[in-house]
Parts: C-alpha cells; sequence; structure tokens
C-alpha cells in the first residue's frame, strides 16, 4: 500500500485520484483574508484554477437553475439587489487586491439562495475538486446565528461527495473547550 498521490488509498480501495476540478471557495464581505489565502495555496499547489464565490442570500435560484448561479429572483421587491450588487462588487474587489501578486487563475462568481446549498450545487456544476469555506466568527452573536442558520461547513461535510476544507476564523484560546 502506498501513501503517495496517485497511490492507494488508506483502505486499499484502488488509486487515489488526482485533483482536477477547480477549488471552490465560499466567501462573505466580512470575512478575514484566510480562507482566500488558504483557498488559493491549495490552488497554486496543485496547479488548478480558483473559483471564490458569494453567496447572495436575498435572492433565489430561478427556475430551472440547477447550479445555483445568479441568473436569479430578489426576494426584496424593494431593491436591496443594489445593495447586493455593490456588496458582491466591493468584495472582488478586495480578492483581487488579495491575489494580485499571485499567478493563480480566479474567477468570482455570485450563486442566489442558501449558502451551503448554492455551494454545493456550483460545486457539481462546475465539478470542483474540493470546497473551502471558513468557520464562523466566536462569539455570542455568531453562537446564535448558528443555532438559527446552521453550519454552512457543517452541511457541506455532511452532504458532499468531495472534500470540504474548514478554515478556522476568529479567536480561538488553547485550552478553552468550545
Amino acid at each position: 500500500m502506498s501513501n503517495s498521490l496517485g497511490g492507494d488509498t488508506p483502505g486499499g480501495h484502488g488509486p487515489i485520484p488526482p485533483l482536477s476540478g477547480p477549488v471552490l471557495a465560499g466567501v462573505l464581505p466580512n470575512q478575514g483574508a484566510a480562507v482566500v489565502r488558504k483557498a488559493a495555496e491549495v490552488a497554486l499547489g496543485a496547479g488548478l484554477e480558483l473559483v471564490l464565490a458569494f453567496a447572495d442570500v436575498t435572492s433565489f435560484p430561478a427556475a430551472g437553475d440547477r447550479d445555483g448561479h445568479v441568473a436569479a429572483q430578489s426576494i426584496d421587491p424593494d431593491g436591496i439587489d443594489d445593495d447586493a450588487t455593490a456588496i458582491a462588487e466591493s468584495l472582488q474587489s478586495r480578492i483581487a487586491n488579495q491575489l494580485e501578486d499571485t499567478d493563480l487563475p480566479w474567477s468570482f462568481v455570485v450563486l442566489a439562495g442558501e449558502p451551503a446549498r448554492s455551494l454545493g450545487r456550483y460545486a457539481a456544476s462546475i465539478a470542483a475538486s474540493m470546497i473551502v469555506v471558513g468557520t464562523k466568527e466566536h462569539g455570542l452573536g455568531s453562537r446564535f446565528e448558528g443555532l438559527v442558520t446552521g453550519s454552512v461547513a457543517l452541511h457541506l461535510a455532511h452532504t458532499q461527495n468531495r472534500p470540504v476544507l474548514v478554515v478556522p476564523l476568529g479567536q480561538h484560546h488553547a485550552g478553552r473547550d468550545e
């Protein structure tokens, strides 16, 4: 049994297939740079394209849209779409600044709807090698939000047939059981 890439899997179930599809990373407007950095590191190391995706929860996929890409309809008839467009443009600009010194091929997409589902659908549609997401920030507000909305990382880990890399965000104190 070999443990190198292309060798047998630990359970002896045949060769490990090489990564071939893009690395898909879920990003948020106020998120630190750790998710983009780690996803870029993985993509560069594997020689793959990086696709960064922002899930706009103020819209939902249009009927018949299987990948969750925004050709969507807004939930808010009062035009919150303008804010969502500005948020996506600002996020894309920030990512461009973070990746400007790399030779990494990358793209940015806006997905519609609940983040875990839209990332999962889009990952399948582009045959992504893996999905990279961050954890929720630490703190009472984030814990309450997690109870209400659930964890994107946990949902993806339980529903995907591709690897999900979870990047820790926020403060974590060693020795403190969370």
